[in-house]
């Protein structure tokens, strides 16, 4: 704490503001000074920021919390401008957030209530109804049970009865499940349990063990839980960093990693500086503001040198958080405390805000998201001999009818064999329409090449990508992932919306045995592609980095363009 109390220092005495000299300046009193100081300039910077704030993702549930939890002078019409974007947002979708993720319900019944209205009158519908299907709310794995408690216990609201549950939830089993899937080294991580025992070789992850505190915070009472968070948080300080830090699953420090140890331990009442979370005389509060900007944003390594909009969220309400704690307030969830605001006017929603078409193209693909267009059936009852009663008969007959895929024969598709890089950029720029283009950008794509026009097109809509600056890699296989991230890059031409919060994929992607697998610049497109259904998420395992066939391919193409009303 001393490099905190000699930063104060400095900036008491270049404000020329003179304190007496007997008067005693004390390490807790600096950081408490500098804690509010760093609260401030990012609530200032998320209201400059994030002007209307929507349902779910970014710029939406986490800045409310954050926000109403606070300190800081917000206006009431910022949290009622939100509320109304709910219940706009619940009218549209009928009541229904996610058919699959009910963490999705968690986030919104705990901005709702941090805002001061009822989550079980949001535009008629009672949204806290879905987390009484037990099941369905730890479908998702772990982060369901974890968030689904955080919910209910933020206003201690009764497990609701849910008649379409077939085990309906309680308190007790959400408990046990998280209990059930703790690592053997004390913490939590994602796939832990989630196929049955926990593996003696599954090891804590810092995120997910911060969150699982959370909500065990309020269950000290009990022995079984008291003995679970006692030993998850020795692994908690076992893993902190020298710099006061916590590294992510990924394997490098992030401030997300310290914001959610922070929200865990500040939920138990463990003190910034206790001296099990002081490594070389840094706290978690120090390292969290190391990574903050002169403007109040955060960022999401040490290393960045870009303002990142996720982790100014959750850094803000971790600092939050960990300011509660010192001033002795209710937790940042225990929500009792919470300004009530009146009943607000609902204006009738003119759009299904849910949907946000095209808000994903980036400024320079918009004009070129023009040039998608719908191919007609050209080749009606074109079949292959090899693909009857096939998993993907009907995709690759589909896009065959189109002549947007072809077989190995006329009369041999071959949906098992694998697909190359040049093949996949004809079959998808075939798909959307794509007029072909030469682009003298890869020194293994001949402009003789068959393909040669097909990856300048692909390269030209931002669907594909070199392997370095100069190599294409034309006749390399095609891995799961690598599919994925290119039809997430085609959808977003198509006009989708492809962005996911980071705590949308963790929860999309916690449900697979192997998800630690998938490459982090992947994660995102993956779970796009579970999200919609391009990919199935009844399976076991991602595979990654198996290489696709072309019959999947042909059925993520297919599914793709059925969701773009391409076909």
């Amino acid at each position: 704490m001393r490099k905190v109390f000699l930063i104060i220092m400095s900036a008491v005495l270049l404000s020329n503001f003179a304190l007496p000299m007997t008067a005693p300046i004390s390490t807790q009193a600096a950081s408490a000074w500098e804690l509010d100081a760093a609260i401030n300039r990012t609530a200032r910077f998320l209201l400059d920021t994030i002007r209307e704030p929507q349902v779910s993702g970014i710029g939406s549930e986490f800045v409310i919390i954050g926000l109403a939890r606070s300190n800081f002078d917000v206006p009431d019409s910022y949290f009622e401008n939100y509320f109304r974007a709910v219940e706009q947002y619940v009218r549209a979708q009928d009541g229904v957030l996610d058919t699959r993720v009910n963490s999705t319900y968690s986030r919104v019944i705990l901005g709702v209530t941090a805002a001061g209205f009822d989550p079980r009158d949001v535009a008629g519908y009672d949204i806290t109804v879905p987390l009484g299907n037990f099941d369905q709310t730890i479908w998702q794995g772990i982060n369901g049970a974890t968030w689904a408690l955080i919910a209910l216990d933020s206003l201690d609201f009764q497990v609701p009865q849910n008649e379409n549950a077939a085990r309906q939830a309680t308190r007790e089993m959400y408990i046990a499940e998280i209990l059930r899937r703790q690592t053997r080294d004390g913490g939590w991580n994602l796939a832990a349990g989630a196929r049955g025992q926990v593996q003696p070789d599954d090891r804590a992850d810092t995120d997910m063990t911060g969150m699982v505190l959370q909500a065990l915070a309020n269950y000290q009472g009990r022995d079984d839980v008291r003995e679970a968070t006692d030993r998850a948080v020795y692994r908690l300080s076992e893993m902190q960093t020298a710099q006061g830090g916590f590294e992510s699953w990924a394997g490098y420090m992030t401030v997300e990693s310290a914001a959610q140890v922070l929200v865990g331990l500040s939920a138990l009442g463990i003190s910034i500086d206790d001296e099990r979370f002081v490594k070389n005389g840094y706290t978690i509060v120090d390292n969290i503001l190391m990574f903050q900007n002169a403007n109040g944003s955060f960022r999401h390594t040490l290393d960045s040198t870009i303002q990142n909009q996720l982790a100014t969220e959750q850094a803000f309400y971790a600092l939050v958080a960990a300011q509660r704690n010192a001033e002795d307030r209710n937790s940042l969830y225990k929500m009792s405390d919470r300004v009530v605001r009146g009943e607000i006017a609902v204006d009738e929603p003119t759009q299904n805000i849910g949907m946000q078409a095209n808000v994903n193209i980036p400024g320079g693909l918009q004009n070129r998201h023009a040039d998608v267009r719908i191919i007609p059936v050209s080749y009606p009852e074109r079949t292959f001999i090899d693909i009857q009663g096939h998993t993907n008969q009907e995709a690759i007959e589909a896009l065959a009818a189109r002549g947007i895929i072809n077989g190995v024969s006329e009369t041999a598709f071959a949906p098992d064999a694998t697909m190359t890089r040049a093949e996949f950029a004809a079959i998808v720029t075939r798909g959307l329409g794509l007029t072909g283009r030469v682009a003298s950008v890869f020194v293994d794509v001949p402009s003789s090449a068959w393909y040669a026009t097909v990856v300048g097109a692909a390269y030209y809509y931002e669907i594909v990508r070199g392997v370095s600056d100069d190599k294409f890699n034309p006749y390399g296989t095609i891995t799961r992932q690598e599919a994925s991230v290119m039809i997430a890059r085609a959808a977003r031409l198509s006009g989708m919306n492809i962005t996911r919060a980071d705590v949308e994929i963790r929860d999309t992607l916690a449900i697979f045995g192997d998800q630690s697998s998938v490459a982090p610049w992947a994660r995102e497109a993956l779970a796009f592609c579970f999200n919609v259904g391009i990919l199935d998420d009844y399976e076991f395992y991602i595979e990654p980095n198996r290489a696709v066939s072309r019959g999947e391919i042909a059925e993520m193409l297919y599914r793709l363009l059925g969701l773009a009303e391409l076909v």
